[in-house]
């Protein structure tokens, strides 16, 4: 199976971005300037939301444990088969065989050339997913391009509330914004080729907004990601004396006593709302959703 996954990723030109722009009713973008009701709300409520162990992923590493948030709401397709791959130990003992500082750190190739995938088929894109005013999400002003915010854990480009009403299914595309930390699936030329590999981000990249899917992002041990062992980036990142993942296990498959538990701010919440204002105001035209991580906390294990 040819993956040829690393030439894909080293692009350099821009790949088109999804388009998703707020130029819908005016009275949206003021009321982003006022807590909404839901905002109200968790002032009185937990301000965190917990990972179900059946979507958080423990890989053990040579250099250190990292724990990712599967998130079957930007991915379904792409979430189940990284769970189900985890589940057969398919990743146990695999390198990152390509990593590139600043970039991201590629893993989840059997034969450790970026060629390789699973026994499995190929799983078609999910660039875009549809957002609906049931999951965390929270606007931010004057953060670049389109109308953008935080969704679940991850920053993302998407359109307001108000387009809901004039869709079938009440609910607006979305996409993933690659920052650090976001975990996207690997793929050939064919945007319908993801398999197995999957590269846990170390810095932005526009580039793959859009064109690559995101799956869901580190909660811990992204200082971990960014200490593996580098790849000579004249042989477009490949890695000569690469780590591993020595074992890769969901938390639910983990007996009670030793899994580690994981939650994340809901983006709603006051704390968290408070946060973006400060790095907004520090960074002036600057400001980037990229800026702001979404606070995670992990216990146990």
């Amino acid at each position: 199976m040819i993956r040829r996954v690393a030439s894909v990723l080293a692009v350099s030109a821009a790949l088109p971005l999804a388009a998703l722009t707020a130029t819908t009713l005016p009275s949206v973008a003021a009321a982003q300037s006022t807590p909404s009701t839901t905002t109200r709300a968790l002032l009185a409520a937990d301000q965190w939301r917990t990972i179900a162990p059946e979507n958080l992923m423990v890989i053990e590493t040579s250099k250190g444990r990292v724990i990712v948030e599967l998130d079957p709401a930007l991915a379904p397709a792409h979430v189940e088969r990284v769970q189900t791959l985890a589940r057969r130990g398919f990743y146990d003992g695999l390198k990152f065989h390509r990593v590139i500082p600043n970039f991201m750190a590629q893993t989840g190739d059997p034969q450790g050339t970026g060629e390789g995938g699973s026994d499995l088929p190929d799983i078609a894109g999910e660039f875009v997913f549809r957002r609906g005013r049931g999951g965390a999400f929270q606007p931010v002003t004057g953060a670049g391009e389109g109308y953008r915010g935080y969704f679940d854990g991850v920053p993302v480009q998407t359109q307001p509330d108000a387009q809901m009403f004039v869709t079938a299914d009440m609910k607006v595309p979305a996409n993933v914004l690659f920052c650090p930390g976001v975990a996207g699936m690997a793929r050939a030329n064919s945007p319908d080729s993801a398999n197995s590999q999957f590269y846990l981000m170390t810095g932005r990249s526009d580039q793959l907004n859009s064109s690559y899917t995101a799956f869901g992002r580190v909660v811990a041990g992204l200082d971990v990601v960014r200490n593996l062992n580098a790849g000579n980036n004249a042989n477009n990142g490949s890695v000569a004396n690469p780590d591993i993942m020595t074992r890769v296990r969901l938390a639910s498959d983990i007996p009670a006593a030793e899994r580690p538990s994981a939650r994340v701010m809901d983006p709603r919440s006051p704390t968290f709302v408070a946060k973006v204002d400060a790095a907004r105001s520090g960074a002036g035209l600057t400001f980037d959703p990229c800026n702001v991580e979404v606070p995670a906390e992990v216990t146990g294990g």
